[in-house]
């Protein structure tokens, strides 16, 4: 391989996003960060580098261990990548995504006495 890689193409050779052109959106937009620099799409990547892919809430670290341009099955991307987030990052992640099922949609209306007796219940009043 190559000694380094564009990052835009590791992002997607690693599945991390569908396509390359949406990877390199997303560093031009800032949202893809190395050493906390923003990177652009044709920065060159390096073997041992830390990889921080905000996506709100939370922003993702991935520990680059290969480098690879060819989009590969998804087995095969933890002998390329390692993710490095913080456990407390993911906590976030997981309590976003349990308050989102209880939310209801604005414009929706009341609750039906259904949806208020199940509201109530798992609120316990």
């Amino acid at each position: 391989m190559a000694e380094g890689t564009r990052i835009d193409k590791y992002l997607f050779a690693v599945r991390l996003y569908k396509t390359r052109s949406l990877a390199s959106e997303e560093c031009r937009k800032g949202k893809v960060t190395i050493g906390g620099m923003n990177v652009k799409p044709s920065r060159e990547l390096k073997v041992g580098e830390t990889i921080q892919l905000r996506r709100p809430p939370i922003t993702r670290s991935y520990k680059v261990l290969a480098l690879t341009e060819n989009r590969m099955a998804a087995k095969m991307v933890p002998e390329f990548l390692l993710e490095t987030t913080p456990a407390s990052e993911l906590e976030i992640l997981e309590v976003q995504k349990n308050m989102s099922v209880y939310n209801r949609e604005r414009g929706t209306g009341r609750p039906t006495k259904k949806e208020r007796r199940d509201l109530d219940d798992f609120f316990n009043v």
